[in-house]
Parts: structure tokens; C-alpha cells; sequence
């Protein structure tokens, strides 16, 4: 498959010394960015907890499971939040991009006593043709007819908005969608108490998408500052042709998503 072929700019071109020089000098700053993230994930890990009251249920392949059924024998539960709606013919592309990281992470979690569950509003029906389509293995459950997205902000009823304002990312802003993205984490104790340690939306699922890891790391980076939205490159796996260029004016809208794509504007921070 082709990609933009499009000549980068480069920097300045200097000696071997000077460039060892440099890059030392960015190491360093590298270095205390990994100790500072360190930090940060420890004080992630040392907020404090509530517990879940309620009994969600959802829809999987097997019948219906509980929250606690999803965590699969294990103590700990991430739920990605994928933006597939009732009635949509596919996912969200920005979703499908980072669902595309899945499957080769789920035995390796479930090896540190986490399982990674995905969670969206479509009926089970339509999340396992999407799901069969884009050639998934990863376990996809619905939450139609529960509140469970409601509760952890990614879905917005009509009645909810405030203006053209909604509760999202822990603040009420602005977003014209009816769908969003986010991941939340779970713990289950012994006694099979469920409780409900962190949820991250936005850009904080920016770690969370290898691509732009690897992306970060050449002289392009992610390429997108000249884009309609930051994501607006983004195709589902099966819908990149040859020879592929991204037109800059136009976001890539699925069949109908349209506007309730998370790629259809821009990201929020």
C-alpha cells in the first residue's frame, strides 16, 4: 500500500559531532520527560477510588454479562469507549485507529491481571458485523438500553446538552456529537466490590495510540497541523487505497456518521 511520498523538510545538516552534541542535549530533556511521567503514573495509581453502585448490564455474543462478568476472572478492567451509535454503518475511524492496537495487547494485559474490554452503544448485532468487517478478535460488548455511557459521559442525550454544551473531559464545553471517545478503569476486590478508579478522554487517550508513538519519532511527526482536524488522515484499515494523499480540506466522513464522527472536528483537549 502506498503512502504521501511528499519530500520532508529537513533540518540543518551539520557535522557527526555536532549532531551527537544535539542529540545529547535533547536526551536529557527525554530523560526527565520519563521521570516525570513516571511521577504522573504513580499518582495515577494513587487517586483515590468510588465504588460502582450500580448493576450494568450489557449485551455480548454469549447473552448478558454484568460489569463484574467483564473483568473475566482478573482484578482490574480497562473499557475503551468506542463511538459506534445505534443505527451507524461503521465506527468511528479515530475509534477503529486506535482499536486497531487491540488484539496484540490483550494476552499480554491479561498476563498482569488486567482484561481490555470495548463497550458501545450499538446494539450487539451491528458491533459484531463492524467487528467481523475490520477483522477483530478483541471482546466488544453493548451497553444499548443502559445508562453505562451516559454515567461515564461519552454519550449525550439531547436533553443533557446546555446550550450546545455538554459534561465531557470533566468540563462542560462545547461538543456537537452525540458520541465519545474515552477509556475508564475498573478494580474488583475480593468480595467482588466494583470500583471505578479512573476515566481519561480526549487527548488523554494519546498514549494509548502506538501509531502516533512511532509518529512522533520521525522528521514529519504526525503531520497534521495543516489537516481539517487532527485526525482527519485517519481511514478505517480496509479504506486506504494506493497512492493515497491526504486532501487537507476535506475530513473523511463514513457513511452515515457524518458529523457524529470523533474525526469530523477537532480534538478537544
Amino acid at each position: 500500500m502506498a503512502s504521501s511520498t511528499i519530500e520532508v523538510g529537513h533540518s540543518k545538516v551539520v557535522s557527526h559531532d555536532e549532531w551527537l552534541m544535539a542529540r545529547k542535549e535533547h536526551l536529557t530533556k527525554e530523560k526527565e520527560f520519563t521521570r516525570l511521567r513516571d511521577e504522573l503514573s504513580r499518582e495515577r495509581r494513587e487517586l483515590p477510588w468510588e465504588r460502582v453502585e450500580k448493576q450494568y448490564e450489557f449485551d455480548a455474543s454469549r447473552g448478558k454479562v454484568t460489569l463484574g462478568d467483564l473483568f473475566d476472572g482478573r482484578s482490574q478492567l480497562i473499557v475503551y469507549h468506542f463511538m459506534l451509535s445505534p443505527g451507524w454503518q461503521e465506527g468511528c475511524p479515530g475509534c477503529s485507529f486506535l482499536a486497531d492496537h487491540f488484539d496484540g495487547l490483550t494476552l499480554h494485559l491479561a498476563n498482569r491481571d488486567v482484561t481490555l474490554v470495548v463497550v458501545s452503544r450499538a446494539p450487539i448485532a451491528e458491533i459484531n458485523a463492524f467487528k467481523k468487517r475490520m477483522g477483530w478478535q478483541f471482546q466488544w460488548v453493548s451497553s444499548f438500553g443502559s445508562t453505562f455511557n451516559y454515567h461515564y459521559h461519552v454519550s449525550f442525550k439531547p436533553e443533557e446538552k446546555v446550550g450546545s454544551n455538554v459534561h465531557y473531559n470533566y468540563d462542560l464545553q462545547e461538543f456537537p456529537r452525540e458520541e465519545a471517545p474515552g477509556t475508564s478503569v475498573f478494580a474488583k476486590d475480593s468480595s467482588g466490590n466494583i470500583f471505578h478508579t479512573y476515566s481519561s478522554y480526549a487527548r488523554g487517550l494519546d498514549i494509548l495510540v502506538g501509531a502516533y508513538n512511532f509518529l512522533d519519532l520521525v522528521p514529519k511527526g504526525r503531520d497534521e497541523d495543516g489537516l481539517a482536524s487532527t485526525m482527519s488522515w485517519v481511514r478505517h484499515h480496509d479504506r486506504y487505497g494506493e497512492g493515497y494523499f491526504t486532501d487537507s480540506a476535506q475530513p473523511y466522513s463514513p457513511s452515515k456518521i457524518t458529523s457524529d464522527s470523533c474525526c469530523s472536528g477537532e480534538q478537544h483537549s
